[in-house]
């Protein structure tokens, strides 16, 4: 497995990204760029508009296919929905995909290791992105967007990293002098530099990107993670009014339809990644099986139960396989299997629902009831469901995260809540015989720490 000093070797990152494809494949025609008979250098990458775009394409794409927001078997959505209660375990026994279900993840955990090294190596890219457009001829309006683009990646990127291992270091360059000895910075100032990044990211960003499918960063995903950093924070004013800038554009309309939500056109969708060329998501390639018992993972039976009768999103984006004794459910969010037979989908890292549950939960700290209200039963009544009966703030937001729950299953967020409300003893320990207090904590790559010293001590109980 690389690691993050690997990957800071690479000074010469650029010259190698610019002789790929240089571009995100799968996106229009017009992103992909034809190279000039002589090498490329990193420097001549950031003196023209097109292939400097198509250099921060090609971050995009890694993003896209290395942990941890892959979709596959080694993705954040299906190894902490396993952490959690939303995914029961049925690959083989003694995986490293298994000991996220058991939780009796060790240092050496490969899958552990590469959501280290796949986030450094991309928050790497995105400091060799602003290196280079620190010395560019281009305009200051043709660079705006792009250096906007790189520090909304690198602040998200470092989201993950902070709430997956805690204390963790905010990597701001590419000198490998510097990086091969970097210590941990306290989680308070990693969200300090995250949120320093997000508010000139969203001066700099464009409220909607060029080929118009959200593809891109925008402002609107800038204010949607600061939304979500405020809300981790407990800052609920600065919370409420991210959320609201996000939610008050005109960029987004709320999908009324469930069939709709995950289209790569639907209309709430703030942040999406195409799928390579030709291909399909790799989270309908992972979830979907036709033929029990499930291959790798399925919905935990329980989750599948906890949904109100009526529920709209139990039966649309839930699907069912089962030998005529036995039932087994996946999620069924994306549908489409094989290219052109389906709907257009795209891998949804942002959408609408979550700024409205994040401005609703911040609304109930500020006392502020009706809106609270207003803003659950927006969901709740695309789901076919009745208004909330909750009316103290308390059981609004005991509320709103039972419907977090049923909303963004399998996206990446309900260990973040399980673990940001203090709930994840409470839920997990009854159903997971190995639960651990120090199990809020991912480890430290056992390599990493072997490599830099530096970052020790180890996260307690590892």
């Amino acid at each position: 497995m690389k690691t993050i000093i690997n990957y800071l070797k690479q000074l010469a990152y650029l010259v190698s990204m610019s002789l790929m494809a240089l571009s995100l494949t799968g996106c229009e025609k017009d992103l992909e760029v034809g190279l000039p008979n002589s090498q490329l250098t990193g420097h001549s990458v950031f003196k023209d508009a097109t292939t400097a775009k198509a250099a921060l394409s090609q971050v995009y794409a890694d993003i896209r296919d290395n942990p941890p927001f892959t979709g596959t078997a080694d993705g954040l959505n299906i190894l902490l929905g396993l952490y959690a209660d939303e995914l029961k375990y049925y690959g083989e026994g003694g995986l490293s995909s298994e000991a996220f279900y058991i939780h009796n993840i060790q240092a050496s955990n490969s899958l552990n290791a590469g959501f280290w090294s796949g986030a450094y190596q991309a928050i790497y890219e995105c400091n060799a992105i602003l290196n280079g457009l620190a010395t560019s001829p281009l305009t200051k309006e043709e660079q705006a967007p792009l250096k906007g683009e790189a520090l909304f990646l690198r602040a998200f990127l470092h989201f993950y990293l902070a709430n997956l291992y805690g204390d963790i270091p905010y990597i701001t360059t590419t000198d490998y002098l510097l990086n091969a000895k970097v210590k941990r910075q306290p989680e308070g100032k990693a969200y300090a530099a995250m949120i320093a990044d997000l508010e000139l990211a969203k001066e700099l960003l464009l409220d909607a990107d060029e080929p118009g499918q959200n593809i891109y960063a925008t402002k609107g995903a800038a204010n949607t993670l600061l939304s979500r950093i405020y809300l981790y924070r407990q800052e609920w004013q600065k919370s409420a009014e991210a959320a609201t800038s996000v939610l008050e554009s005109s960029i987004y309309t709320w999908p009324d339809d469930l069939s709709q939500v995950f289209t790569s056109n639907g209309t709430g969708i703030i942040w999406q990644l195409p799928p390579v060329e030709g291909t399909i998501t790799k989270e309908a390639m992972t979830f979907i099986f036709e033929t029990g018992p499930p291959p790798i993972v399925a919905l935990q039976p329980e989750f599948v139960e906890s949904f109100e009768p009526g529920d709209a999103r139990a039966t649309q984006w839930i699907g069912v396989v089962t030998d005529g004794n036995q039932n087994w459910y996946y999620p069924y969010k994306y549908k489409t299997r094989a290219a052109g037979n389906g709907p257009e989908e795209f891998s949804v890292l942002m959408r609408l629902a979550e700024v409205i549950f994040v401005r609703a939960e911040a609304r109930a700290h500020l006392g502020d009831i009706s809106g609270a209200q207003a803003d659950l039963n927006l969901v709740r009544q695309r789901a076919g469901l009745a208004n909330t009966s909750a009316d103290t703030a308390d059981e609004l937001i005991t509320a709103i995260i039972q419907e977090r729950r049923h909303e963004l299953f399998t996206e990446g967020h309900r260990w973040f809540d399980l673990k940001r409300l203090g709930l994840a003893a409470s839920v997990l320990q009854p159903i997971k015989p190995n639960w651990k207090d120090t199990n809020l904590l991912l480890p430290l790559p056992q390599e990493e720490l072997r490599l830099n010293p530096n970052l020790e001590p180890q996260n307690p109980g590892y």
